[in-house]
């Protein structure tokens, strides 16, 4: 044995790792190990926070999809409905969507006329206004004697340029707008996903292994007819608080019933407070007739509401779903405290789905542990 293998082996005694370092394992292979994990954190905060960002500038757009799956889904019954009888679905999704157009249609009328009317009454009456605000004897002259509002007005337009009434009619120019295409995306979405429910489930159901991919098929089947048959007994809750609106308004003379009819009718598919608004808003339009109307009108509303929630409600829902008080409180809060009105509507049927998938999933694995 040679003096350099006796070195060698004298030094593999010494440290046994000798053998299994790398030149990357020191200090260096060390530092350069904490800077990729270092590097692959910040890269994914950074694509996080991204993704965070792009999901709230597009909120609206979500917003507005899943309204309109939710919508197509509560039609389906109706479009399903037709096609057990032998048609087409394309021609049955035909039918529904021209049936819809009608009764749109037919709601618009409703609201066209009167906001003709009224617009041609504040045209005529403007004159008639600043007329009696000359007037130091009638009510708006004495108004302007005290509180001066014509040289308020006049040096508030002087003052601003008239910037901040042509950014307030700009405003009210771009919230219609909005308005409108919100409107005709949620319509047009509506029905694609209206004619391509089927389509779009079975790809969805892809995604499920094949195992479990039939019982998932008829769990989806069974949020879907759920939700749908609980948006139809709430439309059908809402309509008739519409009819009991315009037949209570026609006995007391307070004008445009069916216009108000209708509002009612659209503001109590809102869980727990859209009704009340609309009975609020309801009673001071029946000023306009007498003290002793709105008064009653707004009696009518607190009888009709106990009624809605302790007689007509619990009828309709008989056919649909059970969903627990307490769920659809914080349901609607949640909803409406993050995403507005369409959030409010939204809480319920996502609710659904979710009762239905703890009761076939969770609950049944937490029993058998």
């Amino acid at each position: 044995m040679s003096v350099n293998d006796t070195d060698t082996g004298l030094i593999r005694a010494r440290d046994p790792l000798a053998d299994d370092r790398s030149p990357g394992t020191g200090r260096a292979g060390r530092a350069t190990a904490w800077f990729s994990v270092g590097f692959r954190v910040s890269l994914g905060a950074v694509i996080a926070y991204l993704l965070v960002r792009a999901v709230e500038s597009l909120q609206s757009i979500l917003l507005v999809t899943v309204l309109a799956l939710v919508i197509a889904i509560s039609i389906d019954p109706l479009v399903r409905a037709l096609t057990r009888r032998g048609v087409a679905r394309r021609w049955a999704v035909t039918a529904v969507i021209i049936g819809l157009v009608l009764v749109m249609g037919g709601l618009a009328a409703l609201f066209i006329s009167p906001i003709v009317n009224e617009t041609n009454a504040l045209t005529r009456n403007v004159p008639v206004w600043l007329q009696q605000l000359h007037d130091h004897h009638s009510t708006l002259g004495k108004l302007e004697d005290r509180y001066k509002i014509i040289e308020k007005a006049k040096q508030e337009l002087s003052s601003s340029g008239g910037s901040s009434v042509l950014g307030g009619v700009l405003g009210a120019g771009q919230l219609v707008i909005s308005t409108l295409t919100g409107v005709f995306l949620t319509l047009t979405l509506t029905l694609y996903f209206l004619a391509g429910l089927p389509t779009l489930k079975g790809f969805c159901l892809r995604f499920v292994p094949g195992s479990k991919r039939e019982h998932a098929a008829g769990l989806t089947d069974e949020i879907l007819l759920r939700t749908g048959r609980y948006m139809l007994a709430n439309l059908a809750t809402s309509v008739i608080a519409g009819v009991a609106t315009f037949i209570w308004l026609v006995a007391f003379g307070v004008p445009y019933p069916a216009a108000l009819g209708v509002f009612v009718a659209f503001m109590d598919l809102i869980p727990l407070v859209g009704s009340t608004v609309g009975g609020i808003v309801v009673s001071l339009v029946a000023l306009v007739v007498s003290w002793p109307i709105a008064i009653a009108t707004a009696v009518f509303y607190i009888v009709f509401r106990m009624v809605e929630d302790y007689l007509i409600m619990p009828k309709a829902m008989k056919y649909a779903v059970e969903v627990h008080p307490l769920v659809t409180i914080l349901g609607v809060i949640v909803g409406g405290a993050l995403f507005g009105i369409i959030g409010a509507l939204l809480a319920i049927p996502i609710a659904v789905g979710i009762g239905l998938v703890l009761d076939d999933a969770v609950f049944p694995a937490i029993d058998t542990r």
